[in-house]
């Protein structure tokens, strides 16, 4: 049988088990996994690599339309580039920081528009709950092809930008999951009680303090759980099903999991910041590691991989959300842009940090990063190196340290925290529906073969 490509001699990360195999690759789906495949068709050559399903990033912040206000912070172009070398072949795009926020027909087409030409991955697409959006905009971005809805209980937004986002009150959040719920999608929620951390945060200005130490004590783990029990509660009541984003303690997964227990249709992601940076480190790092819910102590490290190893977290996502350069700028924490550049560095800390370091298997491994989110959200095509679905790939190079530095980093600002770590795996090569959109050695494609999933 002739294909387009087949990669041979890698390691391949199969839905069970992972085999030495041939893969064969016809008009970019995968079409064929099994033993000597024979060499009719390009031939990639992936030894000494493991081959996995390409990460499927469940939580990404990409801020086009700017529409004057955010045009300077990053974009589809830089960001799908990023995710290309990540190893993240699909994305799931956040209905914020972009303006206007994508909460009806009208934004969500002024979004496929402004990214139409940009894309080097593939990206599907959230919708937003706010409270300015109940007569209508739920049922039209159902419509037009969302794969979930997401809402804040915590503070967001800025109130000067016409059609910014909005946290939910209780009323809207009640009705909007009403309205979710007949549309059979997934609500996801920023879980945090806006009420005291506003005021906590408050306090803490008012007194003075400036540090990431100071920022954390202002978002205490139990206002994460008040508001995860308040959806669960809403969700009994409105039949929604439900997803909690970046679950930062181990108390709020443990919600979660009583929830399941109950029969709740729940999940929950953390992010790879939650596993990998603590507290005690924040403010020498600096502002680039702020981000909200906030990083926790060292202490409950240990818990939050535990929870992931038992399946409690059904998967990992980088909540990637980059700002301009100057909201990073400055020494006190209540001032700063919270939010984590991550997107380029799941891949490699992750397989570094849970295969290498703790012994997670590597069918586990592609569960977290690609099949249960695929899974979670309906991408079809997604998510597995199975026959019929999209031949999507990360090449990634095992006990491979590298140093990332700032000229590394594809983003539109060279800033993240996991600049100068010693990162113990690499990325080597990223393939999208058969085609290379990224090698070591050649770096990231110009082709945009990415498409929004609509």
């Amino acid at each position: 049988m002739k294909f387009d490509t087949i990669i041979k001699n890698g390691l391949v990360i199969l839905e069970n088990d992972s085999h030495e195999v041939d893969i064969g690759i016809t008009d970019g789906k995968i079409a064929a996994i099994g033993q000597g495949l024979g060499h009719q068709g390009e031939i990639i050559d992936a030894e000494g690599l493991i081959v996995s399903p390409g990460m499927v990033d469940a939580h990404v912040h990409i801020t086009e339309p700017g529409c004057g206000y955010r045009d300077d912070w990053e974009g589809y172009e830089s960001g799908t580039r990023a995710s290309a070398k990540g190893g993240v072949t699909t994305f799931i795009e956040m209905p914020l920081n972009q303006v206007p926020a994508t909460i009806d027909q009208q934004s969500i087409q002024e979004k496929f528009e402004a990214g139409k030409g940009k894309l080097t991955v593939d990206v599907a697409s959230y919708g937003g709950l706010v409270p300015f959006n109940l007569n209508g905009g739920i049922q039209e971005l159902d419509a037009n092809g969302v794969v979930a809805y997401k809402c804040f209980l915590a503070t967001c937004g800025d109130r000067s930008i016409d059609k910014d986002f909005m946290n939910v009150d209780d009323y809207s959040l009640y009705e909007g999951m009403k309205q979710i719920a007949e549309t059979g999608k997934i609500l996801s929620v920023h879980a945090e009680n806006a009420s005291i951390t506003d005021a906590l945060a408050e306090k803490a200005v008012r007194d003075g303090e400036t540090t990431l130490s100071a920022y954390v004590e202002s978002r205490p783990v139990f206002t994460e759980v008040e508001s995860i029990r308040k959806i669960i509660l809403f969700a009994k009541e409105t039949g929604c099903r439900i997803h909690i984003v970046h679950v930062s303690c181990e108390e709020g997964v443990e919600e979660v999991v009583n929830a399941q227990k109950e029969g709740l249709d729940i999940t929950c992601e953390t992010c790879t910041h939650y596993l990998y940076f603590y507290k005690e480190e924040l403010d020498n790092i600096g502002a680039s590691v702020k981000c909200s819910p906030p990083i926790r102590e060292r202490s409950r490290l240990d818990g939050m991989w535990d929870r992931l190893f038992r399946g409690d977290i059904s998967f990992v996502t980088s909540d990637h959300s980059p700002c301009a350069p100057n909201l990073k700028k400055t020494d006190n924490a209540f001032e700063a842009w919270g939010g984590i550049a991550g997107l380029q560095n799941n891949v490699d800390i992750l397989f570094d940090e849970a295969v290498q370091k703790r012994n997670m298997s590597l069918v586990q491994f592609a569960d977290i990063i690609a099949a249960n989110p695929a899974k979670r959200f309906n991408l079809t095509t997604k998510g597995s190196i199975t026959v019929g679905k999209d031949a999507d790939f990360v090449f990634i190079k095992r006990n491979s340290p590298y140093e990332l530095k700032k000229e590394d980093l594809a983003y539109r600002h060279k800033i993240s925290p996991y600049v100068g770590r010693t990162i113990g795996a690499e990325v080597v090569k990223t393939i999208l529906r058969g085609i290379e959109i990224y090698d070591q050695n050649t770096g990231i494609t110009d082709q945009k073969i990415g498409e929004f999933m609509v």
